[in-house]
């Protein structure tokens, strides 16, 4: 019996991605190819633009009002002239509306710059932006390119992870961006997979349990344990004292643990493991061993698995994939994968692949069991 839901929503979901990859093409077509060339070459200026506006918080100090360049400028402790310049090119791609002769007001897009709006992404714009994130491109993609290392290691001379857990201060805007994706994933993850024939999800790599609390809150039968490197339990330990979250908190519990090691074990064919996000950033040989210790833990009790992901397509991909790719290979060892490189991770794992469920955003739902438990069931596509 399947386990996607929503099944015609997300059919049209996929036909408007496609759709949208489509449009988003559309100037390749109408713009002479050396002008189309030049602003591609120059896109970075709008990146670092949208960068110091978000480390500025203007959209938090326009909040639900305008105000001029000037008014601006003394609320966040700018220069004026060089405020509205900032300004006037944001508005001029649609980020800020420039209401009147130098006096500006949040927009649809500008207001998810806001630290209090509920799709705010702001921590997401400054983590893609930050130092960390942009010397690896700036300085050593090329040489990666040229010679198959990883870039964010040639600049920092550390492997990501690693990085993280010496730099407190990024590893903390890492995880606000994290927590941020939900506001361009949405909640099909919670929506579109029958979470309801399972009884405990077992939560790895699940940061502060953000996804389970979502799930958790549409089933009360559900219980969640979310496990994740030992500061990062600590810290969402600490993050959900005082939230007022209710009910669906008091079921969620937490554990540390390091998926290259082990994971908690599953008690019944109830139990289902949820990796979201969690294997793009591994190579090939990392993914087998996370997964081998997670088939093992799942085996005993005949546990499912849910592994969230980007399935890519096997050729002519849109934008959006390819660019999470992209930054898979300058900061990790990890890369986002097509449904045959799933497929034979899943074997070398001890894994078979039953199903694979669509959901309303840029990820499915890839379900396994132990390959000694579904030996006579065969995969099949959603």
């Amino acid at each position: 019996m399947t386990l996607q839901k929503n099944a015609g929503a997300v059919r049209r979901f996929a036909k408007l991605s496609r759709f949208g990859a489509w449009l988003q093409n559309l100037p390749n077509k109408l713009v002479p190819p050396p002008i189309r060339l030049i602003q591609i070459g120059s896109a970075f200026w709008q990146s670092r633009a949208l960068y110091v506006a978000a480390r500025l918080d203007i959209a938090g100090a326009l909040a639900d009002g305008e105000a001029s360049a000037e008014t601006l400028a003394e609320r966040i402790g700018a220069d004026a002239d060089a405020l509205y310049r900032l300004l006037r090119m944001l508005a001029a791609i649609g980020v800020f509306e420039e209401v009147a002769d130098r006096r500006f007001k949040n927009n649809k897009l500008s207001s998810c710059l806001r630290q209090d709006h509920p799709n705010s992404v702001r921590a997401m714009v400054l983590m893609h932006n930050s130092p960390e994130m942009s010397r690896p491109w700036f300085e050593q993609l090329e040489q990666g390119v040229r010679g198959g290392g990883v870039p964010f290691e040639s600049a920092h001379g550390q492997a990501f992870y690693s990085y993280m857990d010496g730099i407190p201060e990024f590893d903390a805007l890492f995880a606000q961006a994290m927590d941020s994706v939900e506001a361009l994933a949405g909640d099909s993850f919670a929506t579109d997979f029958d979470w309801s024939r399972f009884e405990r999800i077992i939560d790895v790599g699940g940061s502060k349990g953000a996804k389970s609390l979502a799930i958790l809150k549409r089933h009360p039968h559900l219980k969640a344990l979310v496990a994740d490197r030992e500061q990062v339990i600590r810290g969402a330990e600490q993050f959900w004292k005082g939230q007022g979250e209710g009910v669906a908190l008091q079921r969620m519990s937490f554990e540390a643990c390091d998926l290259l090691q082990s994971v908690p074990k599953a008690h019944s064919d109830k139990d289902i493991y949820l990796l979201s996000a969690v294997l793009h950033g591994f190579d090939d040989e990392a993914c087998i061993t996370a997964l081998h210790h997670v088939a093992e833990a799942a085996a005993a009790s005949d546990a499912a698995i849910a592994v969230m992901e980007m399935v890519m397509p096997d050729n002519r991909t849109d934008m959006g994939m390819a660019a999470f790719d992209m930054q898979m290979f300058v900061n990790t060892r990890g890369r986002e994968r097509t449904l045959a490189e799933w497929g034979r991770l899943f074997a070398d794992s001890g894994l078979v692949l039953q199903e694979v469920v669509g959901l309303q955003t840029f990820g499915n739902i890839l379900v396994l069991r132990a390959a000694h438990c579904t030996d006579s069931l065969p995969c099949s596509r959603a």
